[in-house]
């Protein structure tokens, strides 16, 4: 392989890695505007920001699913905890308005 079909493959990776980066933000994006629905309701219902046995359920199911697509478990768990921190946070910020 030459340098140039070397750069030229390079460029192709890193522009399939952009379009990846972009399409997981609007994933997250779209993730946040429903969470943002969860804690307006569960302002509205007095309920608590965090429903730990849920969280607990939901790191189960996508730690299985790590090991199916061949992630890190570690890595999606902490993922994970830093969504589901950021919208925990947000929950309150909501009910502190109520």
């Amino acid at each position: 392989m030459t340098t140039h079909d070397t750069a030229e493959q390079l460029a192709s990776y890193r522009r399939t890695i952009d379009n990846l980066d972009s399409a997981l933000l609007c994933i997250l994006a779209e993730r946040f505007r429903c969470t943002e629905q969860v804690g307006r309701l569960k302002a509205e219902q007095a309920m608590p920001a965090i429903d730990n046995e849920r969280e607990r359920r939901q790191l189960d199911r996508l730690r299985n699913i790590a090991i199916d697509v061949g992630l890190s478990q570690h890595f999606v768990e902490g993922l994970m905890k830093m969504i589901v921190g950021a919208v925990v946070e947000r929950h309150r910020e909501i009910a502190a308005k109520k």
